[in-house]
């Protein structure tokens, strides 16, 4: 298989599990069998929402990353329906990497069979130096037993700040976002290529500037990289600043679309858990997913 993937992509996020489970429904500890059954029910209001998007009319690339643990249905519809579909392999919640089913992930990724293989990792070119090795050599043999086995790899590159870093720009977050962290990105890449890990898709998190995102786009096709491409994800943003970031990527050579997530679903879902209108928050969920394909499309 040539590495990289060229189509476009607009890609409904939905893989969340810790987040999900105590920032969104409340569930304090280890979620019981009714717990688990809201959670289900929840991921469902969202591909609803999806499947009404569509609807409404073809989305190029319309696509969803789910979960194993929630979301096993929506995984295998997607499957059946032709739906480009990415199911992630790290544990949740954690900040440094490492495989979800330890030693067995390749028995998940063949059992469903994605689309896509995702990882999401922490990575801080000038953080803890012993965490980016250990997290680097996993990366580097899900690489390698991805490309064996003839499947497609999806990375989520973030890179938070240090704390000496945040000191550089006065403890702003948003100097940080706007002034280091787009070299950071750059030299993360560049220390995870070197590593030996071959992403076909980089989740980029939104960028302010189009040089920024040029200058990104670049690094992920160095050495020949060149159908290497780039999705924009939304960090939980507000529609407003989602969009901005979308528009910011759009039409840059070797960016492909997005993956978003809170932001489409999650205000819908707080209502639908406070007054149950599976209706009204499915509607919601696809009129934000569509707004969003058109900013970028457009």
């Amino acid at each position: 298989m040539t590495l990289g993937y060229t189509d476009p992509l607009m890609i409904l996020a939905f893989d969340h599990r810790g987040s999900f489970e105590s920032k969104l429904m409340g569930i304090a500890g280890t979620p019981t069998p009714e717990d688990r059954a809201r959670v289900i029910a929840a991921k469902h209001v969202i591909f609803e929402g999806f499947e009404r998007a569509l609807r409404g009319g073809p989305v190029d690339g319309a696509g969803v990353l789910v979960d194993e643990q929630y979301a096993v249905d929506v995984a295998r519809a997607a499957r059946e329906r032709g739906i480009p579909f990415a199911m992630p392999v790290e544990k949740s919640g954690q900040d440094e990497f490492d495989f979800e089913f330890g030693e067995r992930f390749g028995d998940h990724v063949r059992e469903f069979s994605p689309t896509f293989a995702k990882v999401l990792v922490r990575y801080n070119p000038a953080g803890d130096r012993e965490m980016n090795a250990r997290q680097a050599e996993r990366l580097a043999r899900l690489s390698r037993w991805l490309r064996d086995d003839d499947r497609r790899f999806l990375f989520e590159l973030l890179v938070p700040a240090e704390p000496r870093q945040l000191a550089e720009v006065g403890g702003d977050a948003d100097r940080y976002d706007r002034e280091l962290r787009p070299g950071l990105m750059i030299e993360a890449i560049a220390e995870l290529h070197a590593a030996g890990i071959e992403p076909d898709i980089w989740k980029i998190e939104g960028l302010d500037a189009r040089a920024d995102c040029q200058r990104v786009a670049e690094a992920t096709r160095a050495g020949g990289r060149d159908q290497v491409t780039c999705v924009v994800l939304g960090r939980g943003g507000d529609e407003a600043k989602v969009v901005h970031w979308l528009q910011t990527g759009a039409g840059v050579p070797g960016y492909i679309g997005f993956a978003v997530g809170r932001t489409i679903w999650w205000d819908a879902l707080k209502r639908w858990l406070d007054d149950g209108d599976t209706d009204a928050a499915a509607e919601q969920i696809a009129a934000i997913y569509r707004r969003l394909v058109a900013a970028y499309r457009d």
